[in-house]
């Protein structure tokens, strides 16, 4: 199976149109739905039911549609991560080669403990040059697995280990930031249910996906802005009080399970910098 027939089936896959798949994909048509019933017969099964009413997934197209994307995620994965080792920075040039980790981290979570690891793993001899990459709140798996990070920075419960290799780094309790002015900053300590269903103060969303009202955020800079307008609230580990700012107040969460950071990595790396920056990190 080619990538390119992959990619192809994925899109109508995942549109169930092959318009607007074909539009996806920036080609006609007509060479799609070819290529579709090519990549069919030489499987030997169906892949899609299509009638009047539209395009329907067959069981064996939901295993391809399952399987493929992690089959396109490694070859992705694969590509960066080469030309990451050939020194090129995924440019597709022949750069000199040298040695480069990209660390992915959650936007404003444990700063203290990304400082000192970096500063640790920077004194070791022939330490690789790590890129620090900050992200959404659970987009660090999906980092690992498409080959834009090397290693990353995982935060149970919010996060899933599943399919990575990894060491528990520290654990910490939860917190909720809050506008300064509003009442329940006042408050010692607060519980989740005391911040479920604030009036005028919804939880944050970090995704679109993401149930309840609040605020889609996108970046750390919006979301500390929200907050401080009064907007919105949101729920960080303890090590989050690094970034607050005057208009901010941070309360415990009594009830919130703790939250443990790993550092995490593909378990088939055999990246000899990778180890001694995972040797590093524990030994902290």
């Amino acid at each position: 199976m080619e990538t390119r027939e992959l990619r192809y089936f994925l899109a109508v896959a995942e549109e169930l149109h092959f318009g607007r798949a074909a539009a996806r994909l920036g080609i006609a048509q007509p060479p799609l739905s070819r290529a579709i019933q090519q990549l069919e017969r030489r499987l030997g099964v169906r892949l899609l039911e299509r009638d009047r009413r539209g395009v329907a997934l067959t069981a064996a197209g939901e295993m391809l549609l399952h399987e493929g994307r992690a089959a396109l995620d490694a070859t992705t994965a694969a590509v960066r991560r080469t030309r990451r080792a050939g020194g090129t920075g995924g440019t597709g040039g022949t750069g000199e080669s040298r040695n480069r980790l990209v660390l992915a981290v959650k936007a404003a979570a444990s700063h203290e403990l990304l400082r000192k690891l970096l500063d640790a793993y920077a004194a070791e001899p022939d330490a690789a040059e790590v890129e620090v990459l900050p992200s959404g709140t659970c987009e660090q798996g999906e980092m690992l697995r498409d080959g834009r990070a090397d290693v990353a920075l995982m935060h149970t419960p919010f996060h899933t280990l599943a399919g990575f290799d990894s060491e528990e780094l520290t654990s910490e309790g939860q917190i909720v930031i809050l506008p300064a002015a509003h009442p329940l900053a006042a408050r010692t300590a607060l519980t989740l249910t005391d911040i479920a269903d604030v009036p005028g103060l919804p939880l944050a969303r970090w995704s679109r996906d993401a149930p309840g009202p609040g605020p889609e955020i996108h970046d750390q800079t919006q979301l500390a802005q929200l907050i401080a307008l009064g907007r919105t609230a949101a729920v960080f580990p303890d090590s989050a009080r690094a970034w607050l700012w005057a208009e901010h107040t941070a309360v415990p969460l009594t009830d919130a399970p703790q939250v443990v950071t790993h550092i995490a990595w593909p378990a088939h790396s055999r990246s000899v910098a990778l180890a001694r920056l995972v040797r590093t990190a524990t030994g902290l």
